[in-house]
């Protein structure tokens, strides 16, 4: 006879075998809307892929199997080698055969950033380590292309679609991938207290030329890149950049030595560790003493990078909400049934679609960057919403992914189920490249060195806050915050952004969302008496109407 303790009813199936993309109606429409509908079809294919039950298995491989270090080969001699399960591997490979190390950038047509941002959407669904290394080196490039000499050796390697993990100098690989190392542990954000040095190899200094790095990095991500983008002290005691190899030019090991991995709080998968530089060798590349500037390019695409992922970490958060709350029954019915759990779940699907179409956008102004780069108005969408998106959004996904595992209930605080992960995960885009108030002070620098774009903002926010009342209140408060003196500004700085960032969601949600969709945003995001949870609309008469929006399956 069957023991019915062993029975498992009520129980969720787990959610595989769904296309990704198809089943995103706000991805779908920006993705045409932005001029990437050439990619739509690819998308789709994508999609389904992505969302097939073996590639979630290879996240969840990648993030049991963890990295590990080995010092030292049987022979004593130091090797620094991270290894990696196949799975990562196996990861890393899906993400240059879709070019996002480099897509943009190979073919900077119409629509490109959007498309691969779209892509990258996808794939950070799945997993998210793999993409640490993959948004690097997608960022260096535009420094790279800088150094013609250089470049030239690496454009191939960069571009190249196929994954090689081999541990070879450089020249002797099919493809290579770029990292960064800028923080040391006496100063983390502030740069400027680097000791890190490097003096000349010979009588030849500055641009191009070779140098020996001594020091140490506290954060040096994803340690078995090919080569890292480094700042140092060059001669004068300023701040420069260089380019530093794991094999030096005559084939021998470089000094980067790595000490230890980091045992990190969200993805297992990536590495990053602590190094220390033994007179390793680099190549200064930019002008010397210009190091911090040589990399805010990289800071800034590495940081739209941050968006897209907490933006694709919310939806996953959220469709797994749905699927959860479809298939599991409480008090008599199912939990989609129940009113209040309604009333929240088509409040994180409002976040979700505001955290999407915003992404898009940022990703419509980057592609203008390459092909339309004196747009006054597309250049303040790089330069100030940003940082303003990767505070905002990167923040919200801290608490979108916390109230989505609630919803699972217990099932959701184990590690057997997706939540733990992406709650795991949530916490890291809100930090790398720039904690919430660096972010918002950046937003505060950006506006006050182009006022001229930031009115060009304003302009573009008014027309649609002119038929939205809420929407002009909020404009209002703005433009009252950035009047105040300098210092009670700066200690405004993030209210300044929220509000930023909330008038260009609203907005951007009254021009390709349902009109009572986005009302029911504004109205919600801008209620005081609403708070700052999930799940106090006021309308339960738009709940069915959001929620068929949010997922269609």
């Amino acid at each position: 006879m069957p023991d019915p303790r062993h029975e498992a009813t009520n129980q969720v199936p787990e959610l595989v075998d769904y296309n990704l993309f198809t089943t995103d109606t706000a991805l779908v429409e920006g993705v045409r809307r932005a001029g990437a509908g050439w990619h739509e079809q690819h998308l789709s294919y994508l999609g389904l892929e992505y969302g097939g039950e073996e590639i979630f298995h290879l996240g969840d491989q990648a993030n049991k199997y963890t990295p590990e270090l080995i010092n030292y080969d049987a022979l004593g001699r130091r090797i620094d080698v991270v290894e990696y399960h196949q799975s990562w591997h196996t990861l890393l490979h899906l993400a240059r055969r879709e070019g996002l190390q480099a897509s943009a950038w190979v073919q900077p047509k119409a629509g490109a950033h959007v498309a691969r941002a779209a892509s990258y959407f996808l794939h950070y669904q799945v997993e998210a380590g793999a993409l640490c290394p993959v948004t690097m080196t997608f960022a260096a490039i535009p420094v790279l292309q800088n150094e013609p000499v250089l470049f030239d050796a690496l454009r191939n390697k960069l571009f190249a679609t196929e994954h090689d993990k081999r541990d070879l100098p450089i020249e002797k690989k099919h493809s290579i991938m770029v990292g960064m190392g800028m923080t040391e542990k006496q100063g983390g954000s502030d740069l400027r207290t680097n000791t890190t040095h490097a003096r000349p190899l010979n009588s030849r200094s500055g641009r191009g030329a070779g140098y020996l790095l001594t020091g140490h990095k506290w954060f040096f991500s994803a340690p078995m890149c090919d080569a890292h983008l480094v700042l140092a002290r060059s001669s004068d005691d300023s701040l420069s950049c260089f380019f530093v190899p794991r094999w030096r030019p005559d084939d021998s090991k470089n000094a980067v030595n790595i000490l230890r991995l980091k045992d990190k709080l969200g993805n297992r998968s990536n590495a990053s560790s602590e190094v220390e530089f033994d007179q390793a060798w680099g190549m200064m590349i930019g002008e010397e003493g210009r190091g911090i500037q040589t990399l805010i390019e990289v800071a800034s695409t590495t940081r739209f990078d941050c968006v897209i992922g907490s933006a694709a970490l919310m939806r996953q958060a959220l469709v797994q909400a749905l699927h959860h709350t479809r298939h599991r029954n409480a008090f008599g019915k199912r939990l989609a049934d129940q009113p209040l759990m309604r009333n929240v779940l088509a409040d994180l699907a409002l976040e979700s679609e505001a955290a999407t179409v915003l992404m898009l956008r940022l990703a419509s102004a980057f592609d203008a960057g390459q092909h339309d780069p004196a747009n006054a108005l597309e250049q303040a969408w790089r330069r100030i919403v940003t940082p303003a998106a990767k505070f905002w959004v990167c923040k919200r996904a801290l608490e979108f992914t916390g109230e989505c595992m609630e919803i699972w209930g217990g099932n959701g605080y184990v590690e057997t189920g997706p939540l733990a992960r992406l709650y795991r995960e949530a916490p890291v885009n809100s930090i790398w490249e720039g904690s919430g108030n660096i972010m918002c002070l950046d937003v505060l620098r950006a506006i006050d060195r182009d006022p001229e774009g930031f009115e060009r903002l304003m302009k573009e926010l008014q027309e649609p806050a002119n038929a939205e009342p809420e929407l002009q209140k909020l404009l209002t408060a703005l433009r009252s915050d950035l009047d105040q003196p300098a210092e009670k500004r700066e200690a405004l700085a993030r209210r300044i952004t929220q509000r930023l960032v909330l008038a260009l969601q609203g907005s951007l949600m009254l021009q390709h969302a349902p009109l009572s969709s986005a009302e029911a945003f504004i109205g919600s995001r801008t209620d005081a008496d609403g708070g700052r949870v999930f799940g106090t609309l006021s309308n339960a008469q738009l709940e069915q109407e959001i929620l068929e929006r949010a997922w269609a399956v």
